[in-house]
């Protein structure tokens, strides 16, 4: 079998010694994006499911984290934050060859670019509101409710994530890039100190993370959540922030260079304002850190995506593509610094 086929067979005994109601035959049809962990809509005679699973090959330390993933989203169900329903966690490598969990599937629809071009000017300022509480209902999860309070270490969150992703760069650094050394360098010698503020993060929270009710602007599922932990809430926001930044022509497109006023987009300012409305606080110090701090992560997330291609264990077809932005998100990181955001 190829990397990336499932052993349907195997994969349908256990299901249905695993499941009660579950039922075969089963096909299964791998989904075309999904940078880090393969995703696959699974139809059987009982219904239809999504298999999320941690890639083949030698993997980076802590990366594939699909078992956080299923723990955080049956976590997060009845919550504010809408999920899909979780129905397994399977930690026995041997069924498929990695670790896997499966999820009720949604038909809901997922959009790719920021400037949601297929759109109309209300529906996009719909969905961008839509965003936005929902990234502040997620901020304002109860940890401790949800059973979620040891979901993170304590300390600095900064700190520990600025202490990962250097080392996670560095294990799949290809080459160097001076734009990457001199963000490390900026963000090293600008760590802002420990403010208290703790809560869940989703950790790659942007609109193709997102499900939309079919022709709708609700918000059925947050979806990809590998990178979530208990952080900093200025992680999220700045992270989704970036797509401001970055050209419609990026592999990630943006919105740096569209009329985003005639599309019915807020600012990169009046989302963080409405934002910042929607959960009290007044202001927010040491933004460009934060922005910079985004570049730096997301950069140092498609170095490995690359790396992954060149080691043959990507989950795209476009991996060696996006690996290629690594030193233009780095240098925007940059001019964020010298221009102060």
């Amino acid at each position: 079998m190829a990397a990336f086929d499932l052993d349907t067979d195997a994969l349908c005994a256990y299901l249905e010694t695993s499941i009660d109601g579950f039922s075969g035959p089963l096909t299964a049809e791998k989904f075309p994006g999904g940078q880090s962990n393969p995703t696959y809509r699974i139809d059987a005679a009982s219904g239809a499911y999504v298999l999320r699973r941690k890639p083949p090959g030698k993997l980076l330390k802590s990366a594939h984290a699909v078992d956080r993933e299923f723990t955080v989203m049956s976590a997060l169900a009845g919550s504010k934050v809408p999920v899909p329903t979780m129905r397994i966690l399977c930690e026995d490598e041997q069924v498929i060859g990695s670790m896997f969990y499966l999820m009720d599937y949604l038909d809901g629809d997922i959009y790719w670019n920021a400037a949601l071009p297929e759109l109309d000017p209300e529906r996009r300022s719909a969905m961008y509101d839509n965003m936005n509480q929902l990234l502040a209902d997620l901020h304002n999860v109860d940890v401790e409710a949800v059973g979620l309070s040891g979901y993170g270490k304590p300390g600095n969150y900064f700190a520990r994530q600025l202490d990962r992703w250097t080392k996670q760069y560095r294990a799949s650094e290809t080459q160097r890039l001076e734009p990457v050394e001199t963000l490390i360098s900026y963000l090293e010698a600008n760590l802002p100190e420990d403010d208290g503020q703790v809560c869940l993060v989703h950790g790659d929270f942007r609109l193709d993370n997102m499900m939309f009710a079919k022709g709708g602007t609700d918000i059925i599922a947050l979806l990809d959540w590998e990178l979530s932990t208990l952080g900093h809430p200025y992680a999220d926001l700045a992270y989704q922030c970036m797509q401001w930044r970055l050209p419609g022509s990026a592999a990630i497109p943006g919105l740096g260079d569209v009329d985003r006023e005639a599309l019915g987009i807020p600012s990169e300012k009046d989302y963080v304002r409405r934002y910042c409305e929607r959960r009290g606080i007044s202001a927010i110090d040491d933004w460009v850190f934060y922005l910079a701090f985004s570049f730096f992560r997301l950069s140092a997330i498609l170095q490995g995506v690359y790396k992954r291609a060149l080691d043959g264990n990507a989950s795209n077809d476009k991996a060696k593509q996006l690996g290629g932005m690594t030193a233009p998100l780095a240098q925007m990181g940059v001019q964020v610094v010298e221009q102060g955001a």
